[in-house]
């Protein structure tokens, strides 16, 4: 069972950081912001103040590790520019087999997430089945929940895959975007080249 930390002296800056980078190594897996602050007993304040000093550190000493940020859940991920190295270890293809069509539903979710089904179609003009089968298969879309209207039909968004696979730690690192017409142009990933088709 999970116990915090009361009966140590109180963790504050780059100790408090120290803290989060062992408990997120050791963990092997996103945790929540409430379990680490039930974990470390710090409140919001001091716990936003140690991830922002463990991430900056992370960035500017070139480590090979990133802190990665969706939504409540924090998680320790490799750096986008070792992906290579990864991909060799692991066996892993490094250029995604994902159609222009799916790119495109790809960057309306990443941008106006949670979405239905029905809301992506909206956007594209066209029907998204097959792309959303394949985003859904990649693991870079997952269903998180059910619309509040009528029928209540699944609610879509991006997963942390998404973020490893075009190399961001938080979705507030997506490139700002004029209009829809700019959407499909920030879908490559920051390591790989992926072929274009046309069809869904």
């Amino acid at each position: 069972m999970q116990k915090s930390l009361t009966q140590h002296p109180q963790l504050i800056g780059r100790q408090l950081a120290a803290a989060i980078e062992s408990v997120l190594f050791v963990s092997g897996r996103p945790l929540e912001r409430a379990e680490l602050r039930k974990l470390l007993d710090v409140d919001e304040t001091r716990l936003i103040e140690g991830l922002q000093i463990l991430e900056d550190d992370l960035v500017r000493h070139e480590r090979g590790i990133r802190l990665q940020r969706l939504g409540e859940q924090v998680q320790l991920v490799t750096a986008p520019e070792n992906a290579p190295y990864i991909a060799a270890l692991l066996g892993l293809p490094m250029t995604a087999k994902l159609t222009s069509a799916a790119l495109e539903t790809l960057a309306v979710i990443a941008y106006r997430q949670p979405m239905t089904r029905g809301q992506v179609e909206a956007v594209r003009g066209v029907n998204s089945d097959r792309a959303m089968a394949s985003l859904i298969q990649h693991g870079l879309v997952a269903e998180i929940g059910r619309a509040q209207t009528v029928g209540r039909p699944a609610l879509f968004a991006t997963t942390s895959e998404f973020l490893q696979q075009f190399g961001l730690t938080s979705l507030d690192q997506l490139p700002r975007v004029a209009d829809e017409q700019q959407l499909a142009q920030f879908t490559r990933p920051a390591h790989e080249t992926l072929p274009a088709e046309t069809t869904d």
